[in-house]
């Protein structure tokens, strides 16, 4: 990592990262029938999804991001694990060694080599307004999103999109594949640059047993902490 840029990396990655979190309770199986779109309006499906969340104390599930933009791809994966309330943790096997933690006071990511870990307090991700809060019982999905509406229908899946209040300036389009039920199987993030980056999830396990001390986070020896500054 660069250490002359990291509130700029730290700032993306933890918005990116808190979006993606919207998909914490995917389905493992889609439905083979479903409503059609027209039958549902967009306001309906997002409750459906805030009652899908809201049941959920824990869950755990594997995860794959792909990333396209500013010249480069990137696809990364590994397990993510959401406590609730407040912590969530995306446990990086490619590449090995890398984390994204909320540890319900701060923030924390780091990479195996890297010169540094980076770390913000919690209340500035929720300053962002992002799906985050909705997925850890702060807010609902109807709530995040301006211009909230079905944009299709395939495969047993719903498009659900939006811009994420707060984020206008940065983000173009956030959508969400969601099943009939309200699970969220997909989510992907166009940011107004043409960046894409997409989060997709499988072997969900619903209120699995996470031990809360997954969340505690101790930086390797003679690695330094700095704390990131509030996003821009």
């Amino acid at each position: 990592m660069n250490p002359t840029v990291p509130s700029v990396f730290f700032s993306r990655r933890r918005f990116l990262a808190a979006c993606a979190a919207a998909a914490l309770a995917v389905m493992a199986a889609i439905p083979a029938v479903s409503e059609p779109a027209s039958a549902l309006t967009a306001a309906a499906l997002a409750a459906r999804v805030d009652r899908h969340y809201d049941r959920l104390h824990s869950l755990k599930a594997g995860f794959r991001e792909e990333y396209a933009g500013l010249g480069m791809t990137r696809a990364e994966a590994g397990t993510l694990f959401l406590r609730k309330p407040g912590q969530m943790l995306w446990q990086y096997s490619a590449p090995e060694g890398k984390i994204f933690l909320l540890d319900g006071k701060y923030a924390w990511l780091y990479a195996k080599g890297d010169a540094q870990v980076q770390r913000v307090p919690a209340k500035e991700l929720d300053d962002l307004r992002s799906p985050l809060q909705f997925l850890l019982g702060r807010t609902k999905l109807e709530k995040e999103l301006n211009g909230l509406k079905i944009a299709g229908f395939s495969n047993g899946l719903y498009t659900l999109a939006g811009v994420p209040k707060g984020q206008e300036n940065r983000v173009a389009r956030l959508s969400l594949a969601v099943t009939a039920e309200g699970a969220i199987a997909t989510i992907e993030v166009v940011e107004i640059s043409g960046a894409t980056t997409r989060f997709r999830f499988t072997g969900e396990q619903p209120d699995a047993p996470i031990p809360a001390t997954l969340f505690r986070f101790t930086p390797p020896p003679g690695v330094p902490v700095v704390d990131a500054p509030p996003p821009v």
